[in-house]
Parts: C-alpha cells; sequence; structure tokens
C-alpha cells in the first residue's frame, strides 16, 4: 500500500428515528459516513446492514430506506456494494462503510492543543426534536429542519478542516455535543471552554424540552458527564441540549487560531462555540 493512502472503516446502525422510510434511509447513511469524515477520510464503498420484521411492514418499506440510503451513499461519492440482512423484531438499518484518508492527515480526537478555536458545524438538538415527532408534538418547519440537519452529510466541514490545517475532530452523535467533546478533553490531555449561549440549536429545540420532551439516552449522558463538568450557572433547559443525544450530527473541530476565520468561510451554518485551553480541573468548561 502506499504510504500516502490509509484505509478507515467504520460501522453503524439504529432503529428508525423518523417516521417517513425514505428519509430513514437517509439520515441512517449520513450518520455512518460521518464517522469517515470525522476522520478526514473520503468515502469508497458502503454494505447495508439490515434487520427487518419480516410480515409486520410491508416490503415497500425496506425498499425506501435503502432507496434513501444509497442516494445518499451516492451524494458522497461512494458506492454500495452489498450488504446483509435479518429477519428481526425491530427495523434496524444502518451501513458498513470504508474510506480512504492519508496517513499523516487524519483527524483525531487526541489532537487538540491549547489555543485552537472549536467550531461546531450543525445546530444540536436532534434527540429532543425526534422525540417530539414521535409524540405528533413539532411543526412543519422545525420537522423540515430536523430533517435537512440529519440528512446533510459532513464532508464539506471534514475537507475544509483538512484544507485550513485542523488536525481534531470527532463528530457529535449518541453521547451529545459534551460527551464528545469530553473525548477531546481526555484524548488531547486538554480542557475545552464552551459558551454555551453560542452554541447553535435547531428550531423548536428548546421549545422541545420545555413541553416535557425527554431521551433516555440524555439521562446516560448526564450521569457520565456531571463530575466532568465545569457548568457555572448554565441554564437547565440548555444543559438538556447540550447533552441531547445527536443523530447525525456535525463536527466539533478544533481549528487553528488564525485559521478559524478561513474555515467559518469554507462551511456554511459553522459556528465558533469556543477553545481549547490548558488542562484545567475539569475537562469541560462552560463560559
Amino acid at each position: 500500500m502506499s504510504d500516502d493512502l490509509a484505509l478507515v472503516q467504520t460501522v453503524d446502525f439504529f432503529a428508525p428515528i423518523v417516521d417517513d422510510p425514505y428519509a430513514f434511509g437517509q439520515i441512517a447513511a449520513a450518520n455512518a459516513l460521518s464517522d469517515v469524515y470525522a476522520m478526514g477520510g473520503e468515502p469508497l464503498t458502503a454494505m447495508n446492514i439490515v434487520g427487518f420484521p419480516s410480515g409486520k411492514l410491508p416490503i415497500e418499506v425496506l425498499t425506501e430506506i435503502l432507496r434513501g440510503g444509497q442516494d445518499k451513499v451516492h451524494e458522497s461519492g461512494a458506492f454500495v456494494v452489498g450488504g446483509h440482512s435479518i429477519i428481526d423484531e425491530e427495523l434496524k438499518y444502518g451501513l458498513s462503510v470504508t474510506g480512504r484518508a492519508h496517513p499523516s492527515r487524519i483527524l483525531s480526537n487526541a489532537n487538540a492543543v491549547a489555543g485552537d478555536r472549536l467550531v461546531l458545524t450543525k445546530p444540536i438538538g436532534t434527540g429532543l426534536l425526534a422525540t417530539a415527532e414521535k409524540n405528533g408534538a413539532i411543526g412543519t418547519a422545525e420537522r423540515d429542519a430536523l430533517y435537512a440537519s440529519m440528512c446533510k452529510l459532513n464532508a464539506e466541514a471534514s475537507r475544509a478542516a483538512l484544507a485550513v490545517g485542523a488536525r481534531c475532530a470527532t463528530d457529535i452523535t449518541g453521547f451529545g455535543l459534551l460527551g464528545h467533546a469530553s473525548h477531546i478533553a481526555a484524548a488531547s490531555g486538554v480542557t475545552l471552554r464552551i459558551e454555551a449561549e453560542r452554541v447553535p440549536l435547531l428550531p423548536g429545540a428548546r421549545d422541545a424540552w420545555e413541553h416535557g420532551m425527554r431521551t433516555g439516552g440524555a439521562e446516560r449522558n448526564e450521569s457520565y458527564l456531571r463530575p466532568l463538568v465545569e457548568w457555572t450557572g448554565t441554564p437547565e433547559a440548555l444543559q438538556a441540549l447540550l447533552i441531547d443525544p445527536q443523530t447525525s450530527g456535525g463536527l466539533l473541530v478544533a481549528v487553528p487560531a488564525d485559521r478559524t476565520a478561513e474555515y467559518l468561510s469554507r462551511v456554511p451554518g459553522a459556528v465558533e462555540i469556543g477553545e481549547v485551553v490548558a488542562r484545567a480541573p475539569f475537562g469541560l468548561v462552560l463560559a
């Protein structure tokens, strides 16, 4: 194998978080592809992973899920080359993805250094909003924004990170923004200072929490994060959003300070939310 080529591989699958089969296929595929982008890679091939409750759902549902996944894989420039399905009590779908990256330019959660600026490339709140949708408590505009965010590939954000010389990134998924940020802090031996009020939120996400929407994943995230974070009076609703489990969330990138403006100009919707500082008693500090 060439010295300037490395393979990166990942796998991810889950039960539906939205009702529309085609949209679910797109979201699940974007979520799986995101792991490759979080490493600075480019997807090459994908294999479908399916659990289908045969006899409980019409086969047309599976057809639409696979069509959505294939369309998203093709959008990434990769190809679906096969897969595997089983009969399962609960519908599940995802992908195993193989990509390529340059060995000396792989993004890692262990490469943040003091002075880097923290940039988040998508708004958060997908867990609470998906729960609201399942309860019929979401408006059309909020649902459309939710779907658009989860279907959006992290390709542009990943390529821009490499272009400006960033070496540290992670995608924001089930552990929530703070959970994945804590992994950067631990792996890099630094503290991440996050300006909570600057974190972008999906439309309706705060309202969903205030109207009683909750997720089991958030409870697990809170138990893990409570001793790791200096909360500094952050409002309860905002705390809930910062630990909200995300599906197909954006990238959290540690960008060199002198390249931050360039990165923001390259990635529409990206927001600077904090900075990396020398290791302190807490791995995460909310300002």
